[in-house]
């Protein structure tokens, strides 16, 4: 049976943690907003922030930091690179989703059904 390398864990904590990180600069996200998405207090979220936490492969935060990685990866190709054209879409109320991205994307229903919409739509391009 195959088991996992503790390193490979660890570097892969490391991957997430600043690719999250890096997503929050460029959506401007703040602490609270990070931490909800992610299910973390803002006071950790800052520390992941800066680099003085990392997330855990067995955690949910781990998961649900995948999720935001695939939403930005899909959002960021559907808008070309713009940066402020995806913070725009995520605080814009949109109708198919019920309300705007950035509050829905606070719980994990939420989080999935708006990286699901965004994969459909570039589906469709």
């Amino acid at each position: 049976m195959a088991t996992a390398h503790p390193d490979r864990a660890a570097d892969q904590g490391r991957v997430l943690s600043e690719a999250i990180a890096r997503i929050a600069g460029c959506w401007k996200l703040t602490n609270e907003q990070l931490g909800a998405i992610l299910g973390l207090s803002p006071a950790t979220a800052s520390r992941l922030r800066s680099g003085g936490f990392r997330l855990d492969r067995s955690s949910k935060a781990f998961e649900l930091g995948q999720y935001l990685v695939r939403l930005f990866r899909s959002l960021d190709a559907l808008m070309g690179s713009d940066d402020l054209a995806s913070i725009s879409w995520l605080r814009t109320a949109n109708l198919d989703l019920d309300g705007r991205p950035i509050d829905l994307i606070r719980t994990v229903r939420g989080l999935s059904d708006v990286a699901d919409y965004v994969d459909d739509y570039r589906a469709q391009i």
